[in-house]
């Protein structure tokens, strides 16, 4: 029998929530802003001491970011968890004496499942998997902005650079899981209720990585993670979609138009069951040839068609439900 939440505890994820979303959202810029701002105030040393540290400090986050991660352990993640709630499920076990690439998807909004599942320790993934780190890789560019770069490779973030993945699968030991969201700001625009979409055909850069050392991949779905937010989709060759195209390609991530069950905000508390497939085992190939990645990208697809099906009625979906690869 589950155990009814009281109402400070409601209140305490809805914070949690909240305080999520709008660091996901804003956070980057204000600490943007705020760092430019005291430029030109009585604290420019402030600024000034700061700017040159970034200057020396600016390629720590491809050569395996801070030591402290201490912002992963943090209690308020365990409130994030508990909102939707988030759900970690195992298929299999992951040797800790291999390196492995996980994708997982879909995007959905804001990427609930992955972050909560693999940046922060709420849902045991050290626990479930003894020996094996877990280690997100998202937008390189989230780590040129000031502060806020500190702050998120003290939660275990890492750029989804070559050379980030580099340093990751080869100057670390055994035992590393490193966690890409495949389909990146294209899947985002796709996010919406009910649809199971995910882009992948044309995704092959994260197979000739495994490749290149050695890594071994894994499929990950999170079921639920686009019935977070309503989005408004616009068709192919709208003027909206152009101009979310011509954005993301600038920026390198897609303005999504999207609204919460409350405040606009607030996702839908929809549960996030987040399923980690079987490893499929890939060789090691200095310079992987393009047939190579052909084979283990098409081997890869088929898992992860594979773990949606199985796993679609037991996580809340229909039998009907398909999974679309684009």
């Amino acid at each position: 029998m589950t155990k009814e939440k009281t109402q400070w505890k409601e209140f305490l994820e809805a914070i949690s929530v909240l305080q999520w979303v709008l660091s996901f959202l804003f956070l980057g810029l204000v600490c943007s802003v705020l760092m430019v701002y005291l430029m030109f105030t009585s604290l420019w040393p402030l600024s000034t001491l700061y700017f040159i540290w970034l200057v020396l400090d600016w390629h720590t986050p491809e050569r395996g970011g801070m030591k402290t991660q201490f912002v992963r352990r943090w209690k308020v993640w365990e409130h994030l968890r508990d909102f939707f709630p988030v759900k970690l499920v195992k298929t299999a076990e992951l040797n800790p004496n291999k390196n492995y690439i996980l994708g997982c998807h879909p995007h959905g909004i804001m990427s609930a499942g992955a972050f909560t599942c693999f940046s922060t320790e709420s849902c045991g993934f050290t626990d479930m998997f003894p020996g094996v780190k877990a280690s997100l890789a998202v937008l390189a560019g989230l780590f040129r902005l000031p502060l806020f770069r500190e702050y998120i490779m003290c939660a275990g973030l890492y750029p989804v650079s070559k050379p980030s993945l580099a340093y990751l699968l080869s100057q670390r030991g055994k035992g590393n899981a490193v966690v890409i969201v495949i389909g990146g700001a294209a899947e985002s625009l796709a996010s919406s209720p009910g649809i199971n979409t995910v882009v992948m055909k044309q995704r092959k850069g994260f197979v000739r990585v495994a490749l290149e050392f050695g890594a071994d991949l894994v499929p990950v779905y999170s079921f639920g993670e686009n019935e977070l937010f309503q989005q408004v989709i616009f068709s192919n060759g709208s003027l909206g979609r152009r101009l979310q195209d011509l954005f993301k390609k600038i920026m390198g991530f897609a303005p999504c138009l999207f609204v919460g069950e409350r405040m606009a905000f607030m996702p839908y508390r929809t549960q996030v069951t987040t399923v980690v497939g079987s490893p499929i085992s890939v060789p090691k190939r200095a310079t992987p040839t393009d047939e190579e990645v052909d084979h283990y990208h098409n081997l890869y697809m088929e898992a992860l068609a594979k773990l949606f099906h199985e796993h679609k009625v037991s996580c809340g979906l229909s039998e009907n439900h398909k999974l679309r690869i684009i």
